[in-house]
């Protein structure tokens, strides 16, 4: 039976791999803290990481403003001081830059947090906060959800403490955010799983990179061996985690999934995805290729977050030479237990040992 408060424990520490900042300090309370729901945990971390960013400043940029000015400010702007003149209004029409907390960066936090004010689960004291924080936002403006352009936004050195934040706010505005039948919007109590995907993959690469150093993690692209060298409109191969020995000649390859369905069935069998099975086979034998004569082994993993099916893929297999794993991770249990399963796959595929291991 699944206990709620564990998995959306386990979301908190999923994001705290996959956001640096949130072991950097000033999250204690919120490490320690129980959630029984996932809008009051997105509440307590953008209430901690706003107000650490109002201790620094709120980023602020240069935005066009046009003004009527008694004196001249910026440029003319010829036209709408034609009309004053004519008017009788002594007063110049300017066009000019002011630098303002009134850009992309403050409208997107304060929206997200105008959403979580409405959440009935936000605990009293989350909220008060968030007001209060809200209280140094009375210039910045909210903006409508669907018209952030995501992959637009670019961090630089002077809105870099942005990053976490604005990650936080794709996640509750890409993968909770619902439009009722009149229009308005209201958040759903869980993560959508294309965003839940996307924060699956970087926690788990991103905890390979901080605890298993004696292994190189990363997300490469994976070349096509092709024979003549001619690879135009040949998809993009791009490995979710790459796992290798310092030496480079032992290599894991692991793709995770994260679905409400783990299986396929087909008039009532169950069988793993078949899409799933190509993609890990074509990536493995693909890396194997590159290696040319040079002694290695290329091994893969679909490691799919367990469902509440009855059956689960815990297998592996040997294909044409490689193995094959599918296996799943429990983010229902301990986030101790969860840990050791990942540190077993690291021990099985670069321990001493040869033999495959269980790694659920």
């Amino acid at each position: 039976m699944k206990d709620k408060s564990i998995f959306i424990k386990n979301i908190y520490y999923m994001l705290s791999y996959a956001f640096m900042p949130l072991n950097q300090g000033g999250y204690e309370d919120v490490e320690k803290e129980e959630f029984d729901h996932i809008h009051n945990l997105f509440a307590a971390l953008l209430s901690k990481g706003i107000g650490r960013q109002l201790k620094q400043g709120l980023y602020r940029e240069y935005i066009g403003c046009k003004e009527d000015v008694v004196s001249m400010r910026g440029k003319i702007d010829m036209p709408g001081t034609i009309r004053n003149r004519l008017a009788r209004r002594r007063v110049l029409t300017c066009e000019f830059d002011e630098l303002s907390e009134n850009n992309l960066f403050n409208q997107i936090l304060k929206t997200t947090v105008m959403l979580l004010l409405r959440q009935s689960q936000v605990k009293p004291e989350n909220k008060s906060d968030l007001k209060k924080e809200m209280l140094f936002f009375s210039n910045v403006d909210t903006i409508e959800p669907s018209a952030i352009r995501w992959p637009s936004i670019r961090f630089q050195r002077n809105n870099n403490t942005y990053r976490m934040l604005l990650g936080l706010c794709q996640l509750v505005l890409e993968g909770m955010l619902l439009t009722t039948d009149k229009g308005e919007y209201r958040l759903a109590s869980f993560i959508k799983p294309d965003q839940m995907n996307r924060l699956y993959e970087k926690f788990i690469l991103e905890y390979y990179s901080r605890e298993h150093p004696e292994v190189n993690a990363s997300a490469p692209q994976i070349p096509w061996v092709v024979d003549d060298g001619y690879r135009t409109m040949l998809p993009t191969m791009r490995s979710d985690i790459m796992l290798a020995n310092q030496a480079g000649d032992r290599v894991l390859i692991i793709d995770a999934k994260y679905y409400t369905n783990t299986m396929q069935s087909h008039y009532d069998v169950n069988s793993l995805r078949s899409a799933h099975l190509y993609q890990i086979f074509t990536y493995v034998k693909n890396k194997e290729a590159s290696f040319g004569d040079r002694p290695h082994r290329v091994s893969g993993m679909l490691l799919y977050a367990r469902t509440d099916e009855e059956i689960q893929p815990d297998n592996t297999y040997q294909m044409s030479g490689n193995q094959i794993g599918v296996h799943t991770l429990d983010l229902n249990r301990k986030f101790s237990e969860i840990a050791s399963q990942l540190d077993r796959i690291v021990s099985v595929h670069f321990g001493n040992a040869d033999a495959e291991q269980e790694v659920s």
